[in-house]
């Protein structure tokens, strides 16, 4: 796994203790459910369950033609839990009325934020998700297609031998 795979992985279980300690809280204490019902819902079902979904999905997708995506991958985690998070922070805060003026506005951006995350992901995984007979022929076009000897791969001249590049 990357490291940004291990971080949807790593952040979905920190959700997952959130969620659990917050649902622990409302058994405790049902007057403060009201304000944080929603931020609990989004934190369970994007931060834990979704941020599981979307680490997973990178490691083990498939790669036809060698596919690889570590900056959408790493932008994907950065907007989608940067958003998740400012949304967590500001949404309760504003249900209990004493937030800041920046707080609907970040609330907002917050959404965009996360939806964009998921975007970027769907962006990603879409030519991922292939059939086995899709992956067979892809391989067979690679295969078929000839190697063009790289810089890498030519033969070294003497002035060059021996010394790393």
């Amino acid at each position: 796994m990357s490291a940004v795979q291990v971080a949807f992985v790593r952040i979905a279980v920190v959700y997952l203790v959130g969620t659990g300690a917050l649902g622990l809280w409302f058994l405790v204490d049902p007057t403060w459910a009201w304000a944080f019902r929603t931020t609990h819902v989004h934190a369970g079902v994007l931060g834990f369950f979704l941020s599981l979904v979307m680490g997973v999905a990178f490691w083990l997708l498939p790669r036809p033609g060698g596919i690889r995506t570590p900056r959408l991958e790493a932008w994907t985690l950065v907007l989608f839990h940067g958003g998740l998070a400012v949304r967590t922070v500001f949404e309760p805060w504003l249900r209990l009325g004493s937030a800041p003026a920046v707080a609907e506005p970040l609330l907002w951006a917050s959404g965009v934020a996360t939806l964009a995350g998921m975007g970027l992901f769907a962006v990603s995984v879409w030519g991922r998700a292939r059939t086995p007979e899709e992956l067979r022929r892809a391989r067979e076009r690679r295969d078929a297609t000839p190697v063009v000897a790289s810089e890498r791969d030519a033969p070294r001249t003497s002035h060059g031998a021996g010394r790393s590049r």
